[in-house]
């Protein structure tokens, strides 16, 4: 069974696929942190995140488990990597490897931004995650909080909706539901609420498979 998990940032996503993941004991792959680890690659080389051909590169040398993810979820990490994921030869750099991660024997839990319109076209779930800019805001400031990072609203929610702009404005798999996804809003909802809404759409897909 393969689940594709799709929606903007600080959606829920994450954490319902990861949870989906517990449920259903399938690896978890949360793609976004691929875009991340490119970014942190390229800034780590003293390289310019616009630049392409070292993006590629970048995106080409890495593994799907050699993450510093407490790095990587930094806010400024998750505007690094909405640049270079808007690159046409990142996404295709690192397509296979998605692909390769989904097609194991049991199948697999992706989440991310193109996963059921690119990654996983056929996926037998398909969820796309979404809420309204402000709650995602006050969620994300929540977050850094709890981690001891600086949290501004006004600079968050402005990050989120430039993310947001861009994600969905982007020629290569720009965000978008799949046409056969189901849309879960989670803006007045608990992640508990959330991760059971998920649920109960995971097991009407099997019913009908």
């Amino acid at each position: 069974m393969i689940i594709a998990i799709d929606g903007p940032a600080a959606s829920g996503k994450g954490t319902i696929a990861q949870r989906l993941a517990v449920r259903y004991g399938l690896p978890h792959l949360d793609t976004g942190l691929l875009y991340r680890a490119t970014a942190a690659a390229l800034m780590g080389a003293g390289r310019d995140l616009y630049d392409e051909r070292a993006a590629i590169a970048a995106a080409r040398g890495l593994g799907l488990t050699e993450f510093d993810e407490t790095m990587l979820r930094r806010r400024e990490m998750g505007e690094a990597a909405s640049v270079v994921a808007a690159m046409p030869g990142v996404r295709e750099a690192l397509l296979e490897a998605q692909r390769a991660f989904a097609a194991r024997p049991a199948g697999a839990v992706l989440d991310g931004r193109d996963i059921g319109t690119v990654v996983c076209p056929r996926a037998d779930v398909k969820i796309f995650v979404t809420a309204s800019a402000s709650a995602r805001a006050q969620r994300r400031a929540l977050e850094l909080a709890q981690r001891g990072e600086r949290a501004d609203y006004g600079a968050i929610l402005a990050d989120i909706e430039k993310r947001d702009a861009r994600d969905s404005a982007r020629s290569a798999a720009p965000l978008r539901a799949a046409e056969d996804a189901v849309r879960l809003d989670t803006t007045h909802l608990s992640i508990e609420e959330a991760v059971a809404e998920a649920q109960r759409i995971v097991e009407a897909a099997r019913v009908r498979a």
